[in-house]
């Protein structure tokens, strides 16, 4: 197996990451992170000649959203219908600062 990595790759690599590495584990993440780029070298064998790079594998799709359509909504009424208090056409909501009552 090569070493594309050094374990002073990884502990800076952890450091950044805000990851806390023990010296065995720093050991331990430098032979796993060399094994899974090993393991990615048949990716080198293909012949990508002509072929253009992209950024995106779904290529140009650009907006699967559907148009905004208005509809109508919920009048006043039927919005402060199940309201459990309610006043001058308002929710009434319980005073989360400490004032106390309903606001």
């Amino acid at each position: 197996m090569a070493e594309h990595l050094t374990e002073t790759d990884v502990r800076s690599i952890a450091e950044y990451s805000c990851i806390g590495l023990t010296a065995e584990e720093v050991v331990a993440m430098t032979a796993d992170l060399n094994a899974i780029i090993d393991s990615l070298a048949p990716i080198t064998e293909y012949n990508l000649e002509g072929v253009p790079p992209t950024f995106h594998p779904i290529g140009d799709l650009v907006n699967v959203m559907r148009d905004d359509v208005e509809v109508p909504g919920f009048t006043q009424q039927e919005a402060l219908m199940n309201a459990p208090k309610q006043e001058d056409g308002s929710f009434l909501i319980p005073s989360i600062l400490g004032e106390g009552g309903d606001r």
